[in-house]
């Protein structure tokens, strides 16, 4: 008995050569962070915002991967952490600074920097709470860089004649400010755990979320900025909800 509870412990460690792959999806979430800060900078804003969608995926991708291999670690936790700060918190910012904001100079600027530092709290409210609850508490920051990054992304495509008016800047800015407001909110978000895993309907999901990809492979443009603004608003709705249910 005591040697099959060796043996199955044995097992149960992880190689040491595991414990480098949820950390390589990390690296590529700094790269893209950090491709997608310099692309912004030149003036290419719709590969900043592709750069920022493929932050997000991998961000979603190297936790699930440390927990299915069981190499989870506290300095992993910490690397992800830093990683999502430059993603989704310095690269959104100057990517909408450089897209709309810098020619209004003081507004865009408090716009975007109330971006980064509400980014950067909302982060840390997260590691202090740890991963326990069911529902995120605030906009997840990858999700307030989401949405930028798909409206940028919607807007390469389709070139309204509205985006050179005078006032466009002012109103980029208030949007700026909003969904830096909702990330440092108590609003609850759904999360996606209880988005997609749902039990007893896996075929569905599994259906749900190839469809779903097939959009967003030939519908990207307008199938991002639909998701990004429908989980925007779901928080201050499920909230609304919820307020009305209980009188």
């Amino acid at each position: 008995m005591p040697e099959k509870n060796i043996l199955k412990k044995a097992k149960s460690i992880p190689k040491r050569g595991v414990f480098i792959i949820p950390s390589m999806f990390t690296t590529g979430n700094i790269f893209c962070g950090y491709y997608a800060t310099i692309s912004a900078i030149t003036g290419d804003f719709d590969l900043s915002a592709k750069a920022i969608g493929v932050a997000i995926l991998l961000d979603g991708l190297d936790g699930r991967i440390a927990r299915l291999t069981n190499t989870t670690s506290e300095f992993g936790i910490q690397l992800d952490s830093l990683a999502d700060a430059i993603s989704f918190g310095v690269a959104p910012a100057i990517l909408i600074w450089s897209w709309a904001l810098k020619t209004n100079h003081v507004l865009g600027w408090l716009a975007s920097f109330m971006f980064l530092t509400c980014g950067i709290m909302r982060l840390a409210r997260f590691n202090v709470q740890g991963t326990t609850l069911k529902h995120f508490v605030g906009l997840p920051i990858p999700a307030g860089a989401g949405v930028i990054a798909a409206s940028i992304h919607f807007f390469a495509k389709y070139k309204i004649s509205f985006l050179s008016n005078h006032y466009f800047p002012t109103l980029a800015a208030i949007f700026t400010i909003c969904v830096s407001l909702l990330m440092i909110s108590t609003l609850r978000y759904p999360s996606f755990k209880s988005v997609f895993l749902i039990k007893g309907s896996s075929y569905m999901t599994i259906l749900f979320i190839s469809l779903l990809l097939a959009g967003i492979w030939f519908y990207s443009n307008e199938i991002l900025m639909i998701i990004g603004w429908v989980y925007l608003f779901s928080g201050p709705f499920l909230s609304l909800k919820r307020g009305i249910l209980k009188k």
